[in-house]
């Protein structure tokens, strides 16, 4: 593990524990058991959805990208702002709107496979 995770852990101390787990060549960084950032390459992507990709596009921020297939994938992890290394403040409230991205992301997929499961039972008793 690089020193820049260690950095940004001790950064989001005051969001609270931050964990670091391998994979695809880099480190997915979690909180509360959420996923919601990512570091590639020394970079730090942040989780963004519809309520916090605003937020994101007004600094001209950009998404992870990667090859696969011979096209380009874009995530919904983009670029955390580089100001954020030098404020630990800002750094936890752009961690903290992340977080909250891979809240309403995870509470949607449960709502989804709810819904998918009602519908396997109704079909199953017809």
């Amino acid at each position: 593990m690089s020193d820049f995770i260690p950095f940004v852990q001790e950064l989001l101390e005051d969001l609270g524990t931050v964990s670091a787990r391998r994979m695809f060549g880099g480190h997915g960084l979690y909180h509360e058991g959420l996923m919601f950032a990512i570091v590639m390459n020394q970079q730090l992507f942040l989780k963004v959805d519809e309520h916090n990709r605003g937020d994101f596009e007004a600094l001209g921020l950009t998404p992870f990208t990667y090859e696969a297939k011979g096209k380009s994938v874009a995530l919904s992890y983009w670029t955390a702002p580089d100001a954020i290394f030098d404020h630990p403040q800002d750094a936890v409230r752009w961690a903290r709107s992340a977080w909250d991205a891979a809240w309403r992301g995870h509470l949607a997929k449960a709502q989804a496979n709810e819904k998918a499961k009602a519908k396997r039972a109704r079909i199953k008793r017809l």
